[in-house]
């Protein structure tokens, strides 16, 4: 009995391996591709750490820059691959270039995917501090699952800040401490994800994206076009038009003689940081006086001149009464924007309003660092 014991164990060890070794072959990814967008280069080069990691592994691997493509309908999308979205968080949601092209991307043949998002991380002395992800990781998460895809991760990454048009870029020593951590923790990530293993750590912060989803909500409808009528160029533009050509989504054009910013732009940040002569700033003083003179004179005029209120009284209440009223505001707060905003350029050419704009833009002083970040792969 002892030696029928002795000899079923190892064959049964044998087994148990050819059948583990076996099913890691059915997990193994024969292909990666990786949709991304970037501004600064955070998203790109967290998408390059995961293709590293894959071709170590010899699996054929391919990142894809969404906004250098031709078309962004009609994908090809190849069988049975591992498929990767990679962006930035924007408002607490992805940038709409990101958001439209996973609602028109292909329907799903017997793929998995992941969906991750670079979000504003800082660091307080030793302590890294994260982001938050908002409705990032859950809208897009909805629309791949509609499109038949098996969900594999959810996944955050907290790299630096780049929204210098809130906050002064960090240093340089900040940044380089930030990036070592969260590469170490993304190639970690890589390597299980590629094992087969799931990871949702997209959703550990579930409590508080919901909460700040109204934020997430009125930052697309309205606070985007917002911030894309803050930007503007000084007198030491030199007319390079760097920041024309390496606009990711084609934004900026020239009017009047100068880079004009339209309402398509995304606020990324690249022209801001990448500006060889970092004469592109952000209208502080701009914006917060055409905020007042929008939201307590302008609207209110328009209110009383059109019987706004009085309609939406007689005809509405409670919740259905707010919310028409979000939209009636937000659409004139749009539009006012860019019409105050062609007016602000315009004036742009006389000297000494171009002096008093600038020196009311936070980002003209030298404290208010750019964020520069090359590739890290």
């Amino acid at each position: 009995m002892m030696f029928y014991n002795s000899c079923l164990t190892p064959a049964l060890i044998e087994v148990f391996v050819f059948l583990y070794s076996l099913m890691m072959k059915i997990m193994e990814y024969k292909k990666l591709v990786i949709y991304y967008f970037s501004g600064t280069g955070n998203a790109r080069n967290v998408s390059h750490w995961i293709k590293d990691i894959a071709e170590k592994r010899e699996i054929e691997s391919e990142v894809i820059d969404i906004s250098k493509l031709k078309t962004r309908k009609n994908i090809k999308l190849p069988k049975d691959a591992l498929i990767g979205f990679c962006s930035p968080t924007h408002g607490f949601n992805f940038p709409p270039i990101m958001f439209h092209f996973l609602l028109r991307f292909p329907r799903s043949k017997n793929n998995s995917c992941f969906i991750m998002n670079t979000r504003a991380g800082m660091k307080a002395g030793k302590i890294f501090l994260p982001g938050l992800s908002g409705m990032v990781q859950y809208f897009s998460a909805i629309i791949l699952k509609f499109k038949g895809f098996r969900i594999r991760a959810m996944q955050p990454v907290d790299l630096p800040s780049n929204w210098i048009s809130f906050h002064p870029g960090l240093k340089p020593t900040v940044v380089d401490s930030i990036y070592s951590k969260r590469k170490r923790e993304t190639e970690r990530f890589a390597q299980q994800l590629l094992n087969g293993k799931r990871s949702f750590k997209g959703l550990y912060t579930l409590l508080i994206d919901i909460l700040i989803t109204p934020v997430a909500f009125a930052y697309y409808i309205v606070g985007r076009f917002v911030l894309a009528k803050s930007f503007y160029a000084t007198r030491d533009c030199t007319m390079c038009k760097l920041c024309i050509q390496k606009c990711p989504i084609q934004a900026i054009k020239i009017v009047d003689d100068r880079p004009f910013w339209t309402y398509t732009c995304e606020s990324c940040m690249q022209c801001m940081n990448i500006c060889p002569e970092r004469a592109i700033e952000t209208a502080h003083g701009f914006v917060f006086a055409a905020y007042f003179l929008i939201k307590f004179y302008l609207l209110v005029k328009i209110y009383d001149l059109l019987q706004i209120n009085s309609i939406l009284e007689k005809c509405f209440s409670g919740w259905l009464n707010n919310t028409l009223r979000f939209f009636i505001n937000a659409s004139f707060i749009i539009l006012l924007f860019i019409i105050s905003y062609r007016v602000f350029h315009y004036f742009l050419k006389f000297k000494l309003f171009e002096r008093l704009v600038v020196y009311t833009s936070l980002t003209r002083w030298k404290f208010w660092r750019r964020y520069k970040i090359e590739n890290r792969y």
